[in-house]
């Protein structure tokens, strides 16, 4: 059997981008094992649930530590899932977990809870909330962090729905928060729904989807050139559709096309879904979480339209936005169009001119450049 410092030698970050000045085991990690060692010790078999597991630490660790069996656990981006299950392949730990939806499923009867914290405060209330909604009574939640991404805001947004919540001492930069005596609200908040008056469109947000229901400055500025996309075009993607805003208004541009937003993210896809349903589209806008359009056939659409991020969770690097361009390229048929807004400052343009096709920049402001590329 592998102990702990065995089993972090063998976990890897794949699918998700790989390099250097990132890990797939971090202090955070391993300070909530340690804080949650005895209530771990303590806890019958199936009474563990872990959300936000980035790629298995927490999940495997509790695992090969305790001898905890019938974990559940819920992690938003698929590539966690992902590398989950091949970390769990390569330990011969994958009958040690399963994977559930947030909610009672994943919650009930569920005594302690090892939870990632998001950068979120909205994901994090929601988290709470459904811990506190469907977990029993005596639940202890061991949330932890690097010190730089907690916020006071986040021990407030866990006393809203538990009684205590106490910092530990931190530990190489990392700090754990307990919470207990779940306090269960009414109703869940979730999800948020806003009019945005502009573009006169419902947006439909849940906890973890980027930018929530508000309207992200890039793709504020790229939906100014929805206009100019191919009037032939009969089906496009919204390539890391967040709250579904592109793939909304082009359908509601174009009556004649059929748009795939996709997303890795649960919450993205589940508010894309939603945000189309609210704004009358949902016949031609379908989602799909996915791995950057992997599952997609080759040469399969006219249209992406893609504001990639520029981050792989807190650190700053281009390796998603770069796997995104690449898939586009593929993805595309012959004379294709991709529409692209980003930070100037990261200057795309050669990388989509040889991943995607010939690119010229159509647009540019203060902050952002929009670019065509022909595939």
């Amino acid at each position: 059997m592998l102990d702990r410092d065995s089993l972090f030698a063998l976990l890897r970050r794949r699918p998700d981008v790989e390099a250097p000045n990132l890990v797939a085991v971090d202090a955070a990690d391993r300070l909530i094992l340690d804080e949650a060692a005895t209530a771990l010790s303590d806890a019958p078999a199936g009474s563990v649930a872990v959300i936000g597991d980035h790629y298995g630490a927490l999940t495997l660790g509790a695992a090969v530590t305790h001898d905890s069996t019938g974990i559940r656990v819920f992690q938003d981006p698929l590539t966690g899932e992902q590398a989950l299950a091949r970390n769990a392949e390569a330990a011969g730990l994958t009958l040690c977990y399963r994977q559930c939806a947030l909610g009672q499923d994943l919650l009930e009867g569920v005594r302690v809870v090892l939870l990632q914290l998001p950068r979120s405060l909205s994901e994090l209330a929601e988290i709470a909330e459904a811990i506190a909604r469907h977990a029993d009574p005596g639940v202890v939640v061991f949330a932890g962090g690097r010190n730089k991404h907690i916020s006071t805001g986040m021990n407030e947004v866990l006393h809203r729905s538990f009684a205590s919540v106490r910092a530990t001492l931190g530990r190489q930069k990392s700090r754990v928060l307990i919470a207990s005596g779940p306090v269960a609200s009414a109703r869940s908040s979730f999800p948020v729904t806003e009019h945005i008056d502009e573009l006169g469109l419902d947006v439909v947000s849940y906890g973890a989807a980027f930018a929530g229901s508000t309207l992200d400055i890039g793709t504020r500025y790229l939906l100014d050139f929805l206009p100019r996309v191919d009037p032939a075009a009969e089906t496009a993607v919204d390539l890391g559709c967040g709250t579904g805003i592109l793939a909304v208004s082009l359908a509601r541009l174009r009556p004649g096309i059929s748009v795939i937003a996709t997303d890795q993210s649960a919450a993205a896809v589940a508010s894309a879904s939603a945000t189309a349903r609210a704004n009358g589209v949902a016949d031609r806008v379908s989602t799909l979480r996915d791995d950057v359009m992997s599952t997609l056939p080759t040469g399969s659409c006219d249209v992406v339209l893609c504001n990639p991020p520029f981050h792989v969770g807190a650190a700053v690097h281009t390796g998603v936005a770069l796997k995104m361009f690449a898939e586009a390229g593929r993805v595309l048929r012959s004379g294709g169009e991709m529409w692209t807004v980003y930070n100037s400052h990261l200057g795309y343009r050669g990388r989509l001119q040889r991943l995607v096709g010939c690119t010229d920049v159509v647009g540019r402001n203060a902050k952002f450049t929009v670019t065509r590329s022909i595939a």
